[in-house]
């Protein structure tokens, strides 16, 4: 077992940590306000796991993942039998222009739909090993982490970990989206959610590290799929955070019961980082370091994955 780990671990690189600024005042609310952080350095993923890696987790401990297993009874009363069966959440392209506040219009429950058929019953994973994984809900990105002897990021580190050292820049490669019409990231072009323009070259996911790395030599910190973080989600950065006298130091956020209460019906959220390949201008702009969006922790998706970090041992108190 400890061999198939080690084939499994991706390569990670060394993140030096300082201070800097975090979140954004000129976007979507629960960014701000922007404040100055500290958190220490640490090893990071270079890439997000992908399916050969997740695959590799998955034969050497038996892992099965939310989306295999069918929904408890108890976990949601009330709900219909026929919907109790194992599946998630796959993103159904429209024909035309829709109504963009109704999600239903591109989302749909597709029983049989996990990570190893990633758009349902008759899809598989030949040619997409070095994609990364998705329909993985927090609990299976926690026990990957934990088999592989890591963690998953803090949503401080995950955000001074895409910043590539440009503090305070928009995007993970400076000012501009598409910098002389350069896709630099796996995202949306065209009028969401009914026209890709493919102006990047994919549809969907993508083959981790194809786009320019950062300035820490991180691939794909934006767009291709949402990452997971360890954080509970808030709507807002803490007010007190953001008063120079206090620079927090490695903060993690937020609480279990506070992000319960947030939404119905009630299922506690964690911390998404960097967009994926659904964001486009027109919806969803999440595709710079400051962006973040609560997910139930019960809940995959077709565009959500994860990579992790390795703290250095902490230092014995005197």
């Amino acid at each position: 077992m400890p061999k198939a780990r080690k084939q499994a671990e991706p390569e990670q690189l060394w993140i030096p940590g300082g201070v800097f600024l975090m979140g954004s005042d000129g976007h979507y609310p629960e960014e701000s306000p922007s404040h100055r952080v500290r958190v220490d350095g640490f090893w990071m993923d270079r890439t997000p796991v992908t399916n050969a890696q997740f695959r590799a987790f998955i034969d050497a401990t038996g892992h099965v993942t939310l989306a295999e297993r069918p929904p408890r009874v108890e976990d949601y009363p009330g709900a219909p039998p026929e919907m109790l069966r194992p599946g998630s959440l796959v993103f159904v392209k429209p024909p035309g222009p829709v109504d963009l506040r109704d999600i239903r219009l591109w989302w749909q429950f597709v029983f049989g739909a996990d990570w190893r058929h990633p758009y349902g019953p008759g899809s598989d994973l030949r040619g997409f090993d070095d994609h990364p994984v998705v329909h993985v809900a927090h609990s299976d990105a926690l026990a990957y982490a934990q088999w592989a002897g890591k963690a998953l990021p803090t949503e401080a580190e995950w955000e001074f970990a895409a910043r590539g050292g440009l503090d305070g820049a928009e995007f993970a490669w400076g000012e501009q989206l598409m910098p002389d019409g350069r896709a630099m990231a796996n995202v949306w072009q065209g009028e969401f959610p009914w026209q890709n323009l493919l102006e990047d070259g994919y549809e969907r996911t993508s083959p981790v590290g194809v786009f320019p790395p950062n300035g820490y030599g991180l691939a794909d910190m934006i767009g291709n799929v949402w990452e997971w973080t360890d954080d509970w989600y808030r709507s807002r950065h803490p007010a007190d955070a953001a008063k120079p006298c206090c620079i927090p130091h490695n903060p993690r956020g937020g609480s279990e019961a506070a992000s319960q209460d947030l939404a119905e019906p009630g299922i506690p959220r964690k911390v998404l980082k960097g967009g994926s390949h659904l964001c486009a201008p027109n919806y969803c702009r999440r595709y710079r370091p400051a962006a973040r969006f609560p997910q139930p922790v019960d809940t995959s998706t077709c565009h959500v994955g994860f990579r992790c970090v390795t703290r250095p041992p902490a230092e014995p108190t005197p």
